[in-house]
């Protein structure tokens, strides 16, 4: 499925401090009675955090690309796949790193050894 305006990647800049989502993703990373228990508590913390409609949309989908585009912060985008896959075995074939690649598709970059 081809979009004919496709909206721009949003850049490392390009982020809303004052969005909902950073203050929860800030928040909930850093308080370890919490982030064990994100997915399960996740429609209470959106909440809490007052998320917007799309906000919470994007969340329950693990849609990291979409939470780029409404200003979620580039940092926590690999961090929130984490906060719902786990990052033990943090490699590039995790749960947490699938999920950010099927947010991403065709616009992430593979890394490639380079050659001897």
């Amino acid at each position: 499925m081809s979009d004919a305006n496709p909206k721009p990647l949003p850049s490392a800049n390009d982020f809303d401090p004052d969005l909902p989502s950073n203050r929860m993703v800030f928040d909930v990373r850093r308080d370890n009675s919490v982030w064990p228990h994100f997915r399960k508590r996740l429609e209470e913390l959106m909440s809490q955090y007052g998320l917007s409609e799309p906000e919470k949309e994007a969340f329950r989908a693990i849609d990291v690309r979409r939470l780029a585009e409404l200003g979620v912060h580039p940092y926590f985008l690999p961090q929130i796949t984490r906060l719902f896959h786990g990052s033990a075995g943090n490699t590039t074939k995790s749960a947490a790193a699938e999920a950010y690649r099927k947010s991403w598709g065709d616009k992430i970059v593979e890394h490639r050894p380079e050659a001897n």
